[in-house]
């Protein structure tokens, strides 16, 4: 028998706003670390900002996970165009307070986020999340979800434009 999370899932209400955006700084573990963090910190608060005054609308939804009256996860899910045309659900946030991982309330966050997915009959859920959180990684994977995509980054340096690529010498010559 699985062991039941130690929180209550339910619909985000309008009272939780400040809870939900105490969790924000969370959300900035596994960001490459060429990032500025302070950046990713208003970023991160902005994504969970914008759910939650989009909570109400059609195709969005954002629920919450509560244990002793204070909120302690959430996860924001909305509809999202995917470049073949098909509507998906996409998870923007999931995110648990510090102290209250690994106790089935990601998993419980999620399992909402699925069962949004299906009433919707929205054949697919996708999210994203940067590669170095591997705890994160970890529980996508026990969740049934695929890496489908892949977003490499180089650094370039500022005025340097450095040596052609053999491409571009063969095209000049």
């Amino acid at each position: 028998m699985a062991a039941t999370a130690p929180a209550q899932i339910r619909p985000f209400r309008p009272s939780d706003g400040s809870q939900v955006l105490a969790l924000a700084p969370r959300l900035i573990q596994g960001v490459a670390p060429w990032r500025d963090p302070a950046a990713v910190g208003r970023a991160a608060n902005n994504w969970l900002r914008t759910s939650i005054d989009t909570a109400g609308q059609p195709g969005h939804a954002v629920y919450v996970a509560v244990a002793d009256g204070q909120v302690v996860g959430v996860v924001t899910v909305r509809e999202r165009t995917h470049f073949t045309g098909q509507t998906d659900a996409y998870v923007g946030e999931l995110v648990v307070a510090s102290g209250m991982e690994r106790r089935g309330i990601a998993t419980a966050l999620m399992n909402a986020a699925e069962a949004w997915t299906a009433q919707r009959g929205l054949a697919f859920l996708t999210l994203q999340t940067g590669a170095g959180n591997q705890p994160a990684r970890g529980l996508y994977r026990q969740l049934g979800f695929h890496e489908e995509e892949l977003l490499l980054t180089k650094a370039i340096q500022p005025g340097h434009h450095g040596q052609p690529n053999s491409w571009a010498r063969l095209t000049s010559s």
